[in-house]
């Protein structure tokens, strides 16, 4: 497939800049692959949509404050490093901005000293690893020098840090949110749970891979990054209680359904509790192992995540529902309105 059955034209006013106050305020379009049929509705009315007996599977990385901003100790040069994920110990891959300055044996000063990183490697596109020096817990240090890593199409500061975060964001590791779980509340998720829908937990820290840019011509020819994931003995047994049910399985957003889908493609059709690295890359004609409905945000033109969309509901499906959106002016990207396929 060509990269180029993928773009549409987004009016650039539509990247939603910051989040709702109200998280379920959102809009929410709803489609319908059996009638193909297209619903505009808001995301506190997403329970209308599912049934007792089904369940909602959520991703509960947690966001680093991944962006700091150091000097070289050498020259004094400003330098911005974003944390990718941890290696081993205190080894981290790691994006550095200008990259041309950091060679191996590098060392950057971050808080006057608290922390310290050396570079160890260079890899390719800007990437490095680093081993951290500092005194105390990593995490504590990294939550005091640190910033909320938020996607380079938002230009305005985020007032309130937790607001790129889940409300159930438990396991620190991510690059970048979950983003189709922000629109959940509490509030949300109890009536869900009276209702008497099953909800999941997995983890898959997301890294910058899942944005980055599609730069071939034939989709096929597409790398996709390693992200780690991990699915526990109790959840996985969960989901597979409700399947044998016969209930749905929806998934909050992409990074669940990656993490389903990879482990079911790794053991056979099968659902089990186990670790790992995933790379699928999920496009039409994919058949999918797990998951019967997404919640997901909307995405880039000719991005992964589209390809992924276009998977589940069909290509041109998924192009009517993205220009119906740009018609009735829904917001676009992380802090944007939702959709549900079912």
């Amino acid at each position: 497939m060509e990269i180029e059955d993928f773009d549409f034209s987004l009016p650039e006013q539509l990247i939603a800049q910051k989040p709702l106050k109200d998280r379920t305020a959102s809009k929410l379009l709803v489609l319908n692959k059996e009638n193909q049929s297209l619903e505009h509705t808001h995301f506190h009315q997403v329970i209308d949509y599912l049934k007792p007996g089904d369940c909602l599977v959520l991703n509960d990385t947690k966001v680093l404050p991944a962006r700091l901003y150091g000097t070289k100790i050498d020259t004094g040069a400003k330098i911005e490093l974003l944390l990718l994920h941890q290696r081993e110990g205190d080894c981290w891959e790691v994006l550095v901005k200008p990259a041309k300055k950091i060679k191996e044996g590098t060392v950057i000063s971050f808080g006057e000293g608290l922390l310290t990183a050396t570079c160890k490697e260079v890899l390719n596109q800007g990437g490095r690893i680093v081993e951290f020096t500092y005194q105390g817990i990593f995490l504590e240090i990294l939550n005091e020098l640190g910033e909320m890593p938020l996607p380079p199409y938002i230009k305005e500061q985020l007032s309130d840090q937790d607001r790129y975060q889940t409300v159930y964001a438990r396991e620190e590791g991510s690059a970048a949110a979950p983003t189709a779980g922000l629109h959940f509340t509490e509030e949300l998720l109890n009536k869900v749970k009276q209702k008497g829908i099953e909800i999941a937990f997995v983890t898959l820290h997301v890294g910058l891979g899942t944005f980055r840019p599609v730069s071939v011509e034939r989709i096929e020819d597409h790398q996709m990054h390693a992200e780690f994931y991990h699915l526990s003995e109790q959840e996985a047994n969960k989901i597979n209680a409700v399947k044998e049910k016969g209930g749905r399985i929806i998934s909050v957003g992409t990074t669940s359904t990656r993490t389903l889908e990879t482990i079911a493609s790794n053991h056979n059709g099968e659902l089990i509790p186990t670790s790992g690295w995933s790379s699928i890359f999920i496009y039409p004609p994919y058949r999918f192992k797990v998951i019967d409905g997404l919640i997901t945000n909307f995405h880039l033109p000719k991005s992964t995540l589209v390809m992924l969309v276009s998977a589940l509901a069909g290509r041109d499906f998924i192009m009517e529902a993205y220009h119906a959106a740009i018609e009735h002016r829904y917001r676009f990207f992380s802090f944007g309105d939702a959709m549900l396929i079912l």
